[in-house]
């Protein structure tokens, strides 16, 4: 006998009033006994999406945002940050970031990101930088890109995070914004995060692709005071691309 998957009535079995439990599949007379077949669970799970890996306190201040700027009024945005965002953990905070960033919510990422600046347990991470600068880039949002990037500049205890210094020079030069992939290759060196050959190679590509020379030249010559005169790192790349046609 084949026992539904929800909810099931056991008085056929003798035992009234009854209910077996949703993992439950089916009941089989087994030489006057009762046997119990299970189950698989794990077929019923769901792929976790991304951005969506949310607990359900972060997910209520994502929607009481996006509610609350619908309705284009100051307060009620400030409201919703008061009672849905700012009583967050520290980690949900920063979900919620991303989380507007993943749903191209930039403006409401920006009050977020800001409102997370200010938080007693804030230290500047360059890979929430990177991440909203490569949001608002791809919005279009080109003023905002500066006037992040800038933020970052001015931030103390920036961290060695070359990774997410290698997102902002590729989403920099991406958008053809020159000025900005080189005031960042300045940067990682003041910081002490010495470009490695991923990120000479972004800015290499990217300056010939705009054709700036000048700039280009000295990228080439500091690239070959750290990995030598023959920019072999440069060439491999190039046979490689080659070997691929």
């Amino acid at each position: 006998m084949i026992i539904p998957a929800r909810l099931v009535s056991l008085r056929a079995a003798g035992i009234g009033g009854l209910y077996a439990p949703s993992g439950f599949r089916s009941l089989l007379p087994v030489g006057g006994a009762m046997r119990i077949a299970m189950r698989d669970r794990s077929l019923n799970r769901r792929p976790l999406q991304r951005g969506r890996d949310l607990s359900g306190e972060a997910i209520q201040a994502v929607q009481a945002l996006k509610r609350a700027n619908g309705r284009c009024c100051h307060v009620s945005l400030q409201r919703a940050l008061d009672f849905n965002f700012r009583r967050l953990l520290k980690l949900d905070m920063i979900a919620v970031l991303r989380e507007l960033l993943r749903q191209n919510e930039c403006a409401l990422a920006l009050e977020v990101f800001e409102d997370i600046r200010k938080e007693h347990w804030y230290r500047p991470q360059v890979s929430l930088y990177a991440e909203a600068i490569e949001s608002l880039a791809s919005n279009g949002l080109l003023d905002q890109v500066k006037t992040l990037y800038f933020e970052l500049r001015r931030e103390s205890g920036v961290g060695l995070e070359i990774e997410s210094f290698n997102s902002l020079l590729r989403t920099f030069t991406s958008f053809s914004l020159t000025e900005l992939a080189l005031d960042c290759y300045n940067f990682m060196n003041e910081v002490g995060c010495i470009p490695e050959v991923t990120s000479f190679r972004i800015l290499i590509s990217g300056l010939e692709s705009t054709g700036e020379t000048g700039a280009l030249a000295i990228i080439k010559q500091d690239a070959k005071t750290h990995y030598g005169e023959s920019l072999e790192f440069l060439q491999v790349k190039e046979v490689i691309e080659i070997k691929l046609l």
